[in-house]
């Protein structure tokens, strides 16, 4: 039972967490139809500044600035390097994009080194939001997982609430029509990738403290966001979402569990026989955890190419 209420939260907060990452380059390639290789490493650059700024202006005054600074560096990542590209296709913007993730690790690695930083919880969230069968189950995730609440209801709210969840929606299915009203579509569309890198910056700052905030970060999370993504819907938030729960349960019970094929056959009287052809028979679930989102994905891609909550068109 212990394991069972604990891999579940695990898996929650998880899928959260990768959310948190996912909702900037899910929201990215809704409005402007760009697939951003760069995008994990806002996420790794919003861990790194809230480090450099936590120990001049606290850890709360780095919480909410490095996500800012992350995002203007989006915006001038579009403007300046994004829209010369834009119209010649998505060869150029997957090159463009990828060029910049590889310059981002290099520049982390000058200055921050190649090894991880002392980035840490603050001593007042170190505390046990409650226990489960005597093992204390710590507050931060409770609170990463509570950002990443928030923060779709904000990104819900905005998108179909407000005049300017209109003129961003306008600008995605009628670009043109919206432009003749009025609205600067470059400006928004400016917007819209900060304010993606600005999401994926303050995921990187919050479970920075949490989780190791290394260079190798955003190889690390930066496949699987992608893969959320593409199971959740390309441009669905609401799939992403889903997408990110999915993966991060199926994740966490996998890192849990020791069971095998030949641990299975040996329920019908074939476990002998299995342990001795050995191989992947033998092989834990544990073991291949990490294959597990893939598998998923394939699976997905299989019975729904669109993804879970993708645009069948």
């Amino acid at each position: 039972m212990e394991f069972l209420i604990i891999s579940t939260l695990n898996g929650v907060i998880y899928g959260l967490l990768l959310f948190m990452v996912s909702a900037g380059l899910t929201l990215i390639f809704g409005m402007m139809g760009v697939l951003n290789f760069a995008h994990a490493s806002f996420y790794m650059l919003g861990a790194y500044f809230a480090y450099a700024l936590s120990p001049i202006i606290g850890f709360w005054g780095g919480l909410l600035l490095a996500p800012v600074l992350v995002g203007l560096i989006g915006m001038w990542v579009e403007r300046v390097l994004l829209r010369r590209v834009h119209a010649h296709g998505h060869a150029h913007e997957l090159l463009l994009t990828f060029g910049i993730a590889l310059i981002v690790v290099e520049a982390v690695k000058l200055i921050f080194g190649d090894f991880p930083v002392a980035y840490q919880v603050p001593t007042e969230l170190r505390f046990a939001a409650f226990t489960v069968f005597g093992t204390d189950y710590p507050f931060y995730r409770m609170f990463i997982g509570s950002t990443a609440v928030a923060m779709f209801l904000a990104l819900w709210l905005l998108l179909t609430r407000t005049r300017v969840g209109i003129v961003v929606r306008a600008a995605e299915r009628l670009p043109q029509m919206a432009d003749a009203l009025g609205h600067n579509i470059p400006v928004v569309f400016m917007s819209v990738f900060g304010v993606g890198a600005a999401l994926a910056g303050l995921a990187g700052a919050v479970a920075g403290a949490f989780y190791p905030t290394n260079p190798n970060m955003a190889a690390e999370l930066g496949v699987i966001v992608f893969v959320v993504v593409v199971v959740g819907g390309l441009g669905s938030l609401k799939g992403s979402l889903l997408a990110s729960l999915l993966i991060g349960m199926f994740s966490s019970f996998a890192v849990g569990l020791d069971w095998s094929l030949a641990g299975l056959l040996g329920l019908v009287g074939l476990g002998d026989w299995a342990r001795e052809t050995g191989g992947l028979l033998t092989t834990q679930v544990s073991s291949i955890s990490g294959t597990i989102p893939f598998a998923l994905m394939l699976l997905v891609l299989l019975v729904r190419p669109a993804g879970l909550m993708g645009d069948r068109s």
